[in-house]
C-alpha cells in the first residue's frame, strides 16, 4: 500500500531518478558491526560551481524498531531524525525530524505518526513552527484499486491551507494514477509498465493552467538492462528536451551512472539562451 503521495511512484522514479544532470556528485557509504552506518556525500553544481556536502551518521537497532539519523552539512545545518517502529502497535511509526542552523537561528520540527493495515494507510504530521501546520493523507485499497486524499491545517489561523486527492490501479506489470492537487487546480496523470524482466515504460501528463505552456506538458521515458549490472535510461517532453542516463556497476560497491540532457530545439543555437544542454557524473563507494 503505497501513501497518497506515493501514488504513481513507479513512473516518478522512471522519470525523474538516476539522471545526473547537473555537475559532479559522490557518495562515500560505511558500516560497522555495532550497527552503525556512515554516508558523506559532495557535488558540485555545474551552472554555479557551488560544492556542497553533508555527513550523516545512523544508529540501528532492529530488536526495538529504534533509529537514529544525524547529519551535518557544508551549510552548518544540524539534522536529527528519531524513527521508533512497530513497538506501540503494530503497523505503527513514529518519526521525529528536526533541523537547526546556527548562524540564522532557524529551527524545524516535523512529528511523523504511519499507520499501515492491509488495504489501508494512513500518515500524519504536525510541522511545529511552521504554523504549526497539521497535515494528514490516507489510501484506501482493494482488489488494486486505490483511493486516497490529503489535507493541510493551519493550527494557528483555523483553516485548511491546502488539499488535494488521488485515485490509482496497482497490477503486478504496471500501474495508473491520477491526481488532483493544488486545492484541486493542478491535475497529473501517470502511467508505468513492466514489459519484460529487462524493459521498463512510463509516461506523465501534467495540466497546470499557471505555469505550463499550453496548459499540459508530457513526459515519457524507458528504462533497459543490459544485464545484472548496467541499465540505460531515456525521456523526452514536449518541450523538446531530453534526458539520456547510463548506470554501471563497477564492482561489488562501486558504481558509475553518468547523465544527458539535450534541449533538440537549441542544437544548431551557438549561445543558446537559458537552459540547454546538460551533463553530470555520480560516484558510489559502498562498503
Amino acid at each position: 500500500m503505497p501513501s497518497g503521495p506515493d501514488l504513481g511512484k513507479s513512473s516518478n522514479d522512471l522519470l525523474s531518478k538516476d539522471y545526473y544532470i547537473h555537475g559532479a556528485s559522490l557518495e562515500v557509504k560505511t558500516a560497522t558491526p555495532s550497527n552503525v552506518s556512515f554516508k558523506v556525500a559532495g557535488s558540485k553544481d555545474s551552472k554555479s560551481d557551488l560544492i556542497t556536502g553533508d555527513i550523516e551518521g545512523k544508529w540501528t537497532d532492529k530488536a526495538h524498531g529504534l533509529t537514529v539519523t544525524q547529519t551535518w552539512t557544508t551549510s552548518n545545518i544540524l539534522r536529527n531524525q528519531v524513527e521508533l517502529e512497530n513497538q506501540i502497535a503494530k503497523g505503527l511509526k513514529l518519526d521525529l525530524a528536526t533541523s537547526l542552523s546556527p548562524e540564522k537561528g532557524a529551527k524545524t520540527a516535523v512529528l511523523t505518526t504511519v499507520y499501515k493495515q492491509s488495504g489501508l494507510h494512513t500518515r500524519a504530521n504536525l510541522d511545529l513552527f511552521k504554523g504549526p501546520t497539521f497535515t494528514a493523507d490516507a489510501v484506501l485499497g482493494r482488489d488494486g484499486f486505490l483511493v486516497g486524499a490529503e489535507a493541510a491545517y493551519n493550527v494557528t489561523e483555523g483553516k485548511v491551507t491546502r488539499y488535494a486527492t488521488a485515485v490509482g490501479f496497482n497490477a503486478p506489470q504496471y500501474s495508473v494514477a491520477v491526481h488532483a492537487l493544488s486545492n484541486l487546480k493542478v491535475f497529473t496523470a501517470s502511467y508505468y509498465q513492466r514489459i519484460n524482466r529487462d524493459v521498463e515504460a512510463g509516461a506523465k501528463a501534467i495540466y497546470d493552467p499557471k505555469s505550463t505552456h499550453g496548459g499540459v506538458s508530457l513526459e515519457v521515458g524507458t528504462k533497459v538492462y543490459l544485464d545484472a549490472s548496467a541499465f540505460v535510461k531515456a525521456k523526452i517532453n514536449n518541450a523538446g528536451v531530453v534526458g539520456l542516463g547510463y548506470t554501471q556497476a563497477l564492482r561489488p560497491g562501486v558504481k558509475a551512472a553518468f547523465g544527458l540532457a539535450l534541449d533538440t530545439q537549441k542544437l544548431n543555437d551557438p549561445n543558446p539562451v537559458g537552459p540547454a544542454h546538460k551533463v553530470g557524473v555520480h560516484f558510489v563507494f559502498d562498503s
